[in-house]
C-alpha cells in the first residue's frame, strides 16, 4: 500500500448540512420535492417526527452496551454463522482494502427477518431464524431488539412511500407483497473503538456504499460518520455528518441506484475513530427475495437506455437480459 498522507488525496469538509424529512406532514408531494432534491444533493437527508419513541431507542442503545461490554467468550457464544446472523469481533470487516491497512475498528451483532424454517418463508436465503443471546445473561434484550426491529421497518415503509412519489411512481408503488410486503431487512448493533488514521489505513469503518434500497440509522451521538458526495472527484471532499437529536439519518444503497437507472445515487460513506467508543444501529432495507429489481418505466427512455444488465433466477431456469437483474445479497 503506498504511504501517502491523506492530505494528498483527500481534503475535508468540517460539516454537511442535510435536509430534514417530516414523516408527519401530510402534504406528501411537499416531502417528496424535499427528498428528491435531498437525493439528487448527497443522497443522505433526516427523517423526523417518524413515531420511534426515545426510550425504545435509549433501550435499544443500553441493550447494544450491555452486550458488547460482555467478555469475548461470551460474545463468541453467539457468533455470526453461515446465515450472516450474529456476532463478528473486531475486524471481521475489510469494506475498503485499497486504503485499509486491516479491518475496520468495530464488532457488530446482525438481526433480521425471523421466519421458521416451516413458514411460508422458511426455504428463503437471509429468513433464518435470528441467533439471540442468553437470556439470563441478558434479560429482555430479545424483546427489546425485536420491538425495535419492527419500529425501523415500519418508517423505512413509510420513507418508501415519499420515496416512489419522488421518483413519480404510484405513493405505495413500493409497498406492494412482492416488494416490501415481505422484505430481507438487517439491522445490525455496531461498537468502534480507538482512533482512525487515514494516513496508516486504519479506520472505525473503511469507504463503502450500501447495497440496499436504504438504510436508516440511529446513531449514539458522537461524531465519526463522514460521506463523499462526489467519489470521482480528486482530491475527494469528506464532510462530517451530525446527529440530530430525535432524527434518524437515512441514505440510499446501491439497488436503488440500479432501480432508478442511476437517477438517485448511493454515496460512499466512512466512519472515523475520535478515541471515544462509538455506537450506532443502522437498519438496512432490501426487497422481497422475489422482488425483480428491473429499471423503472420513467426512468428510461429511447436516449436513456437502461444501464444495467439484469440476471433472473427462477428454480432451474436462468436467462440474461441487458435490462432486469435479480437482487443479491453481499456474501
Amino acid at each position: 500500500m503506498e504511504n501517502k498522507t491523506e492530505e494528498d488525496k483527500v481534503s475535508i469538509i468540517k460539516v454537511s448540512a442535510l435536509t430534514c424529512i417530516d414523516l408527519d406532514n401530510s402534504n406528501l408531494h411537499q416531502s417528496a420535492v424535499l427528498l428528491k432534491q435531498a437525493c439528487l444533493d448527497s443522497g443522505f437527508f433526516y427523517v423526523i417526527n417518524h413515531g420511534i419513541s426515545e426510550e425504545l431507542k435509549d433501550e435499544a442503545f443500553e441493550q447494544s452496551k450491555k452486550f458488547f461490554a460482555l467478555p469475548l467468550e461470551e460474545k463468541m457464544k453467539v457468533l455470526r454463522n453461515e446465515k450472516y446472523r450474529g456476532y463478528a469481533p473486531f475486524h471481521d470487516s475489510l469494506l475498503d482494502p485499497k486504503n485499509q491497512f486491516r479491518g475496520d475498528y468495530k464488532e457488530g451483532f446482525t438481526i433480521g427477518f425471523e421466519g421458521g424454517k416451516d413458514g411460508p418463508h422458511g426455504d428463503k436465503p437471509f429468513h433464518s431464524p435470528n441467533i439471540w443471546p442468553n437470556s439470563d445473561v441478558l434479560p429482555g434484550w430479545r424483546e427489546t431488539m425485536e420491538k425495535y426491529y419492527q419500529e425501523a421497518l415500519r418508517v423505512c415503509k413509510s420513507i418508501a412511500r415519499i420515496m416512489a412519489l419522488a421518483l413519480d411512481l404510484d405513493v405505495d408503488y413500493f409497498n406492494t407483497p412482492e416488494m416490501l410486503g415481505n422484505p430481507i431487512a438487517d439491522m445490525v448493533l455496531f461498537h468502534y473503538e480507538g482512533k482512525s488514521d487515514p494516513s496508516k489505513g486504519i479506520y472505525a469503518c473503511g469507504a463503502h456504499s450500501d447495497f440496499g434500497m436504504m438504510s436508516l440509522l440511529a446513531t449514539d451521538g458522537v461524531m465519526g460518520l463522514q460521506i463523499c458526495k462526489d467519489k470521482d472527484v480528486m482530491p475527494q471532499k469528506w464532510e462530517y455528518i451530525p446527529s440530530l437529536k430525535g432524527a434518524y439519518i437515512v441514505n440510499l444503497g446501491d439497488l436503488l441506484e440500479r432501480w432508478n437507472n442511476g437517477y438517485f445515487k448511493s454515496t460512499l460513506h466512512r466512519v472515523l475513530g475520535n478515541g471515544q467508543d462509538r455506537y450506532s444501529i443502522p437498519f438496512f432495507l432490501k426487497p422481497s427475495h422475489d422482488c425483480i429489481i428491473e429499471c423503472l418505466p420513467n426512468c428510461q427512455s429511447e436516449n436513456n437506455l437502461p444501464k444495467y444488465i439484469i440476471y433472473i433466477q427462477r428454480s432451474n431456469v436462468q436467462r440474461t437480459s441487458p435490462h432486469v437483474t435479480k437482487q443479491h445479497m453481499h456474501t
